[in-house]
């Protein structure tokens, strides 16, 4: 005969679950002894600061093992991992450090967890396990009464005749309900467990955050990777076919004279467009990730902005040594997107570009003298740099008053 799938998983995870309650019983009676002794011996002797004294050494000597056992007993048996909520980091030598350290662990609650909480633990395992018990007694006593013969069954069960099959039946029946009694138990403990065993929600939550800035920070690192691989690729493979096939356009007007104007005329045509064609993949892979910026640093790269801008720009760069390189092309692409929108938009005269370090922090500052008006809240092209700026926990404020000037600030992190 075939045992039906979801039976089989229900027996299966019925024995694992019993099996679990079952280990459960011992660990959490572990500390029972301890505390009845100091109570038996004080009421005996009338003396309780040497028992509460003594028990109390006890308790917390036996707390690590007994939670180090109930972390095995939760991942081994059903599959629950409670991780250590212990802070890493060098030991505490100072009342402050001590403090912040006992505030961080709250050995508290793995004390609260094995002295009072896992007594009555151990007894809710305990009427599990015995109500599996009583379940199997009763069908092998109804098993078993069957095997006896029927006069023997009359004499001796009399009018209760009918008992093994009432006991078998109850035996069933608490034998159905054991799976998911013995679940929801299962399942009652590890939550207790995790909250009181392992680290606290603020401590999860900021494991999480940590987690979460170094995704990020990976993730900006890969994309700026992977614009300097594409920066290199058309610089290095389409740039270079257009410039050879500018070339070969411009020598076949200058040696062969004996074209006919027709002929002469779509060369001439061809050849302009494969320059005006060079000039914008020239502008798009300045945009992508300028080579200067990563061969010799964000100073030598926004010398080379600040001449190709069309309006006179002072620029001082102030850096104790090279930053981070995605931090380098967070803060080109914030000036490089001001001077566009101070060339295009607000009509300056001249603008002013400040570079400084100051401790880990990157400060950039942009200044024109335009006619202001600027809206980083408008959806402009401000808005994505605002956002560029965020990506690296940097902050981003644009000061531009109708009539001007417009300041436009980025304060980056710039420790490595």
């Amino acid at each position: 005969m075939t045992i039906p799938a979801g039976l089989r998983r229900t027996v299966l995870r019925a024995r694992r679950d019993t099996g679990f309650l079952a280990a459960g019983v011992l660990p959490h009676l572990a500390l029972v002894p301890v505390w009845a002794w100091a109570a038996t011996t004080a009421a005996r002797t009338g003396d309780w600061l040497l028992p509460v004294s003594v028990s109390a050494v006890l308790v917390l000597l036996c707390t690590p093992g007994l939670t180090g056992v109930q972390r095995a007993r939760y991942r081994v048996l059903i599959g629950v991992d409670v991780p250590r909520p212990d802070p890493t980091g060098p030991a505490p030598r100072t009342w402050a450090s001590t403090a912040r350290w006992l505030a961080a662990v709250r050995p508290w609650r793995k004390i609260g967890y094995h002295l009072l909480l896992a007594p009555l633990l151990a007894l809710l395992e305990l009427l599990v396990l015995a109500a599996a018990a009583a379940c199997l007694a009763g069908v092998i006593a109804f098993a078993g009464s069957w095997t006896l013969p029927a006069g023997f069954r009359r004499d001796w069960f009399g009018h209760l005749n009918q008992l093994p099959a009432y006991t078998a039946a109850a035996g069933l029946i608490l034998l159905c309900g054991l799976p998911w009694t013995a679940r929801a138990v299962a399942r009652a403990e590890a939550r207790l467990a995790l909250g009181l065993l392992g680290p606290s929600r603020a401590q999860r939550l900021q494991e999480r955050v940590d987690q979460l800035a170094v995704s990020r920070t990976d993730l900006i690192e890969a994309v700026d990777a992977e614009r300097r691989r594409i920066e290199r690729d058309l610089h290095d493979g389409t740039q270079q076919r257009l410039v050879s096939l500018a070339v070969n356009l411009g020598l076949a007007i200058a040696t062969r004279p004996d074209l006919p104007g027709d002929a002469r005329e779509v060369l001439a045509g061809a050849h302009l467009e494969a320059k005006e064609a060079i000039a914008e993949l020239n502008d798009l892979v300045r945009g992508l990730h300028p080579a200067v910026l990563e061969d010799r640093g964000l100073d030598a790269a926004l010398s080379g902005l600040a001449a190709r801008t069309p309006l006179p720009v002072r620029l001082r760069v102030d850096l104790e040594e090279r930053v981070a390189p995605h931090v380098e092309s967070v803060a080109y692409f914030v000036i490089s997107e001001a001077l566009t929108n101070t060339t295009k938009h607000a009509h300056a005269l001249q603008a002013e570009v400040i570079v400084r370090q100051v401790g880990e922090v990157l400060r950039v500052r942009v200044t024109d003298d335009g006619l202001g008006g600027a809206d980083a809240a408008a959806g402009t092209g401000l808005t994505g740099l605002a956002k560029r700026v965020g990506s690296l926990d940097g902050a981003f404020h644009v000061s531009s008053p109708v009539g001007g000037p417009t300041t436009i600030t980025a304060e980056l992190p710039c420790a490595r």
